[in-house]
């Protein structure tokens, strides 16, 4: 069986692994976002070490924040574009790793990566279409149609979308430095520790906040479901951690779809349309195996294994 390397590279870590799935998941290492001259080598000596130990990969698989660059041939592919990132503005990432390890690279976003995972091995088995949302530091989405990742001029940004703001019931301005008060801006944890001055975390699940905040998913989400007709929709990420919040979620979809679309999944069984991830937070960095899985058929190179 081959051996792969997964990265899932993260506004705040990096966590790197090498294994062939769920049930193969070692030498699991989270490296600190700083700037791409500290972390990315620090990346690299790990997969070395890994090297030295287990022997060779046989690829690597990289879901990371973007915006990034997914198109195969293009001359910047798996280069961070104008992320929000401080300091990770137009840096090559994938050419890096190849280069230094020598090795195929599968490259797509975080939340595609997720969305492979969980069809894989998670909540989405099974399924042609369907929409993987994190919820976390920042939001972002991905998915699938007829199994394979939405691409197109770049890759969805889902977490930018433009929605409603009603600055009577909500003054917080938003918090996204490029759109103000998008999705992300207004519902990710970043903005929701900006609005209240603490961690959602540490919000007890009566406060206001959870209204609200399920008030904005639900409108992103009710989007979704009108332009893509996705089979299922998961969510995952931090914020989604409030077990509240997902009930919550389930009420206010149904009420801004307004028996639009009468369908069971939504009018009778939303329960199992909407659903937390199957791999927990695994789904990510598992992600990242089947991207190198991916890379290595597509480079036509037999595994030594």
């Amino acid at each position: 069986m081959a051996l792969f390397g997964g990265i899932e590279a993260g506004g705040t870590k990096f966590v790197c692994a090498v294994g062939t799935g769920p049930d193969d998941l070692r030498s699991v290492v989270r490296i600190p976002t700083t700037t791409p001259d500290e972390t990315l080598p620090q990346v690299v000596d790990f997969f070395r070490q890994q090297i030295v130990e287990a022997g060779a990969l046989d690829a690597i698989g990289v879901g990371a924040f973007g915006p990034v660059d997914v198109r195969a041939g293009s001359p910047t592919f798996g280069w961070f574009l104008d992320t929000p990132k401080p300091g990770w503005q137009q840096v090559d990432f994938a050419g890096v790793i190849q280069r230094e390890l020598g090795v195929p690279v599968g490259f797509d976003t975080d939340v595609n990566a997720a969305a492979l995972g969980e069809h894989q091995w998670g909540n989405a088995q099974g399924l042609e279409t369907f929409v993987y949302l994190t919820v976390g530091t920042g939001i972002g989405g991905g998915g699938l149609v007829d199994g394979k990742p939405i691409h197109g001029l770049l890759h969805p940004e889902m977490g930018h979308i433009l929605i409603p703001h009603n600055l009577s019931a909500d003054p917080f301005p938003g918090c996204c430095p490029f759109h103000q008060d998008c999705l992300e801006g207004l519902a990710s944890g970043f903005a929701m520790e900006k609005r209240w001055g603490q961690k959602g975390a540490s919000l007890p699940a009566d406060h206001p906040a959870w209204a609200l905040e399920a008030s904005y998913l639900a409108t992103g989400l009710a989007n979704f479901i009108l332009m893509l007709s996705p089979e299922r929709i998961v969510l995952g990420g931090g914020v989604m951690e409030q077990k509240q919040l997902l009930a919550q979620v389930h009420s206010q979809v149904r009420e801004k779809l307004n028996a639009y679309l009468s369908v069971s999944q939504i009018t009778e069984n939303i329960e199992d349309y909407i659903v937390l991830p199957g791999l927990d937070g695994k789904a990510g960095i598992l992600g990242a195996f089947v991207l190198a899985q991916q890379a290595l058929e597509s480079s036509g190179v037999v595994s030594s294994r």
